[in-house]
């Protein structure tokens, strides 16, 4: 697993959720998950999410750090799975960044998503082309330009480069573990 900080400030629109993104437009070819900060702004027809479409839903954000993961040779049951360990993940690396901080401490996942009570930390897709299974996980730098209730790093005292950095690197040392796992077993009979 490839990892990359891109020190450029853009907007995730949804367009950069596809196949070989990272590795077109920022050099990082393979299974891979980059990082940006920038701000959010989804419209319709790159909204991948079915319900997001039903409900008409604005997927929005002033300042948010965006995480892009694609994954080979996966299916969508996996890159789903993966969504929530990556999920896990940031909720771990935000604990160790700031142990002595309650909203920190009390983050939940539900789903692909972190929450503290009733404030929205993160949004997350995870979906399929045919090359590759791509992931979309944001964190929110701060509350601005969000459409529902929200929890933003700045809330939490976390620097948005650290931590970003720190769950590339967690992230990179789980997938090395998870790829280990699978290959130092035998078959059944």
């Amino acid at each position: 697993m490839k990892i990359k900080w891109i020190d450029s400030t853009f907007c995730y629109d949804g367009s950069q959720l596809r196949s070989h993104y990272a590795y077109l437009n920022h050099g990082v070819c393979g299974d891979s998950l980059i990082a940006w900060k920038g701000p959010c702004r989804v419209e319709l027809e790159h909204m991948v999410d079915g319900e997001d479409k039903l409900l008409n839903s604005q997927i929005c954000g002033d300042e948010m750090i965006h995480f892009i993961m694609e994954v080979f040779n996966a299916s969508l049951l996996a890159g789903v799975a993966l969504q929530r360990l990556f999920s896990n993940v940031v909720r771990e690396v935000l604990v160790e960044l700031n142990s002595t901080n309650k909203q920190a401490k009390e983050l939940r996942r539900e789903g692909d998503d972190l929450y503290f009570e009733n404030l929205k930390l993160s949004i997350s897709i995870a979906t399929v082309s045919p090359l590759s299974t791509l992931i979309h996980f944001a964190v929110n730098v701060s509350r601005l330009g969000t459409p529902v209730p929200t929890l933003s790093l700045k809330d939490l005292g976390v620097d948005p480069k650290v931590f970003a950095l720190e769950v590339m690197k967690s992230w990179q040392r789980e997938m090395v573990d998870v790829i280990f796992a699978t290959q130092k077993v035998q078959w059944v009979k």
